[in-house]
């Protein structure tokens, strides 16, 4: 695994629909890691990133803050529930034709252990399940830097052809 990259280094914002138009899914993930393409917004906001992705399989890693905190002191369920969103979402992506785009049909996560901001980096790797012609599903689970299972999802997503620009 790489080590993940500063937030603070990142460009953020959305790809026009031409730079991404003839791109398949992982191409595009693949040229947001390398910096020509913007990281999604929601990652500045929660302070975490894509780290990895491959064929059928996407990493993102996020470090909790105290700005993340619920009313009895652990990080909100939210916030993984957003991290492991985004990896079900994205190994979904990664199976995606060119003008293919995909729209989530249901999350579900398994919170396991309590996260807090000792907890530290949290890495989510998802996995696809199925990929068939309108709906792809997926599989992830989120570890701390020891291995242990913090939370596990699976997602379904639905594949649709990209509105015309």
């Amino acid at each position: 695994m790489k080590d993940a990259p500063s937030t603070d280094a990142v460009s953020y914002g959305l790809a026009r629909p031409d730079q991404i138009a003839t791109l398949t899914g992982l191409e595009q993930l693949q040229a947001m890691l390398r910096g020509e393409l913007p990281a999604p917004t929601i990652c500045r906001a929660l302070d975490f990133i894509l780290t990895e992705a491959g064929d059928g399989w996407a990493e993102f890693r996020g470090t909790p803050s105290g700005d993340m905190l619920n009313p009895m002191g652990l990080v909100h369920g939210g916030w993984v529930m957003t991290l492991l969103d985004s990896a079900l979402g994205c190994a979904v992506h990664t199976t995606l034709a060119p003008g293919e785009t995909y729209v989530s049909l249901d999350t579900d996560v398994k919170f396991v252990k309590p996260i807090t901001p000792a907890t530290g980096e949290v890495t989510v790797t998802a996995r696809i399940q199925t990929r068939g012609r309108q709906v792809g599903t997926s599989e992830g689970r989120a570890v701390d830097a020891q291995g242990r299972i913090l939370a596990l999802g699976t997602s379904s997503c639905l594949v649709r052809q990209a509105p015309e620009a």
